[in-house]
C-alpha cells in the first residue's frame, strides 16, 4: 500500500477553471481530429405522481425496484466476497478491510449514491427535447451546438433530439441494481432560460427548465448546487434553477434565496431507517467568484471564506442545530483544481476536522475533472474528488494523461446506528456520445490503477471484480 515515488511529478499545474475553460487560448480542428479548450414527447403531455412525477410507464418498474430494495445490500455483499478478483488486481493486504461480510442489521444500514459534476447545460441541453437558446459568449465558441458537433466528429452521430433518460445509459441499469437509498448528485448548472450571463466569467452553463426530466428519470434525491456554474446566468437564472428544482419536488442545498437557506441542508428520510442530512459547501480554489456569497439579504451561493478552524466551528453549529440521532450527515464539497491528483494538506485537514468536531459522516468532494484518491478516516469516507459524470467535454483535448471520459459511481452504506462505513463499490463509467456506459475491460483497470496509486498514502485501495466493478479496501 506504498505510494510510488514520483508518480505525480509530471502533473501540470494550472489555474483553476473547466474545461472549455476560462482562460488560454483554444484550437479548433475539424472532421475527426480533438478540439482543444482552454479550459421522449413534451413534459405537459405526461402525468406524474407527487413525489417525482414520473411517466406512468416507469411506475410500475419503480414499485418492483422498491420491493426489491430489501433483498439488494445483502445479495451486494454475497457477491462481493464471492467473486474472484481479475488477474493483475491489487491483492488484499493484512489488516485492510473491504465490503463487510458480517453486516450490521439490514433496518441500520443506508447507501448513498454520490456522483461527480453532472453538466446538463450547454451541449447536453442541445440534445435533449427542449433544448434552450445556444447562444454562448465564450471567447471562442458562441454556439452550444458546437460541443455536439464536436462530440459527433470523434464519435458518431447523436440521435438528437434525445429521450430524458438518454444521458444516463447503463447508469440507470446499475441504480436499479444496487437501490440506493438516497442519490445525490453535483448539478453543475443553471435551469433557466435566462440570457441574463454572467459578465467576464468566461463559461456559462444553462439547461432549459423543460429539460429538468432529465434528472428525474435518474430518481435523484438532491442536487448540490454550491459550485461554480449555478450562477452562471445571474441571479434570475439562480431563482429559475431553485424554483424548477423546487416545483418537480427535488431537494436542493448549497444555494438559496439568501444566506441561511444557502447554508441549509437539504434532508431526506428514509423510511424506516434515519435521515440524510446533504450539506452543500462551495470554495472558491474551484472557481466559484468570491461575489456569488449569499447575504442576509442577497441570493447566492453557501461559499467556504476558508477552510480554518474557525469556519469548522460554524459549520457544526450549524450540524448540530439540526442533527437527530443517527442521522447521516454528508458535506458535499466543491473545492480545488480542475486537474491534478495532489489533495492539498489543507483539504485533508479541513476533511478530519469535520468528522472530528462537527460531526460529518460522509465527505463527497467534487471539482476535479477525473477521479481523485479516497481516504477512510475513522471509519468515515472522504472523496476528494468523484470526477465528472455527465458532460459534453467529449472530443476536447488537453490532459489526456487523466482520462477525464472515464468515471466512477460511487455507492456507498453507512450503518445510521454508529455512523460508521459498512461497504464501499464503485461502477467504471465512461461518457460516449453524450451517455453514460458502462466501463469494462482496459478501462475498468485503468481506473483500479488509477485509485490504488492515489489511495496507497491515504491507506485505501480497490479490488477489481469479475463483474468489472470495485469494492475498496481500507486500513482499521
Amino acid at each position: 500500500m506504498r505510494p510510488v515515488s514520483g508518480l505525480n511529478s509530471h502533473l501540470p499545474t494550472i489555474a483553476s477553471a473547466p474545461y472549455g475553460g476560462e482562460s488560454g487560448k483554444p484550437m479548433l480542428a475539424e472532421h475527426t481530429d480533438v478540439v482543444e479548450l482552454p479550459v421522449f414527447p413534451p413534459l405537459n403531455e405526461y402525468h406524474y405522481n407527487e413525489r417525482h412525477r414520473i411517466h406512468p410507464l416507469q411506475l410500475a418498474d419503480l414499485k418492483r425496484r422498491r420491493f426489491l430494495k430489501v433483498f439488494s445490500l445483502a445479495t451486494l455483499s454475497i457477491l462481493a466476497s464471492a467473486t474472484p478478483a481479475h488477474s493483475g488486481t491489487k491483492p488484499q493486504v493484512a489488516g485492510m478491510r473491504r465490503a463487510n461480510t458480517t453486516l450490521a442489521d439490514d433496518s441500520n444500514l443506508i447507501t448513498l449514491f454520490l456522483a461527480g459534476d453532472v453538466m446538463t447545460g450547454r451541449g447536453i441541453d442541445q440534445i435533449l427535447p427542449h433544448p434552450g437558446n445556444p447562444r454562448l459568449y465564450e471567447p471562442y465558441v458562441k454556439s452550444a451546438e458546437r460541443y455536439v458537433d464536436i462530440a459527433e466528429k470523434v464519435n458518431g452521430p447523436i440521435p438528437k433530439p434525445v429521450d430524458f433518460s438518454y444521458i444516463w445509459g447503463d447508469a440507470l441499469q446499475e441504480l436499479e441494481r444496487v437501490q440506493p437509498d438516497v442519490r445525490i448528485i453535483n448539478l453543475e448548472t443553471a435551469v433557466t432560460a435566462s440570457d441574463e450571463y454572467w459578465k467576464g466569467k468566461g463559461i456559462n452553463y444553462r439547461m432549459h427548465p423543460d429539460n429538468i426530466a432529465c434528472i428525474q428519470t435518474a430518481e435523484i434525491d438532491c442536487c448540490v448546487l454550491a459550485n461554480n456554474h449555478v450562477l452562471d446566468w445571474g441571479y434570475r437564472g439562480l431563482e429559475e434553477t431553485l424554483s424548477t428544482l423546487d416545483r418537480v419536488n427535488i431537494k436542493s442545498a448549497g444555494a438559496g434565496r439568501n444566506a441561511a437557506a444557502a447554508a441549509a441542508p437539504a434532508t431526506t428520510d428514509v423510511k424506516g431507517k434515519s435521515r440524510v442530512l446533504v450539506f452543500s459547501l462551495g470554495s472558491e480554489t474551484s472557481g466559484i467568484p468570491r461575489v456569488w456569497a449569499a447575504s442576509e439579504n442577497k441570493a447566492g451561493v453557501n461559499i467556504l471564506k476558508d477552510l480554518s478552524d474557525n469556519t469548522v466551528r460554524k459549520i457544526a453549529t450549524r450540524i448540530q442545530q439540526v442533527k437527530r440521532a443517527h442521522d447521516i450527515v454528508v458535506a458535499s464539497i466543491h473545492w480545488g483544481r480542475n486537474w491534478g491528483y495532489h489533495i492539498p494538506r489543507e483539504q485533508t485537514r479541513f476533511a478530519h476536522q469535520l468528522v472530528d468536531d462537527a460531526g460529518v459522516d460522509v465527505i463527497h468532494g467534487h471539482s476535479s475533472h477525473h477521479p481523485k484518491g479516497i481516504e477512510v478516516y475513522k471509519q468515515r469516507p472522504i472523496i476528494y474528488g468523484c470526477g465528472d459524470f455527465i458532460s459534453d467535454y467529449e472530443g476536447i483535448g488537453g490532459y489526456a494523461e487523466f482520462k477525464s471520459e472515464l468515471g466512477l459511481m460511487y455507492f456507498v452504506t453507512m450503518n445510521a446506528e454508529n455512523g460508521e462505513l459498512v461497504n464501499f463499490h464503485m461502477t467504471p463509467t465512461h461518457i460516449k456520445r453524450f451517455k453514460v456506459q458502462r466501463a469494462v475491460g482496459a478501462d475498468a483497470q485503468w481506473l483500479t490503477d488509477v485509485i490504488n496509486r492515489e489511495g496507497g498514502s491515504l491507506g485505501t485501495g480497490v479490488q477489481l471484480g469479475a463483474d468489472d466493478t470495485l469494492t475498496l479496501t481500507w486500513k482499521g
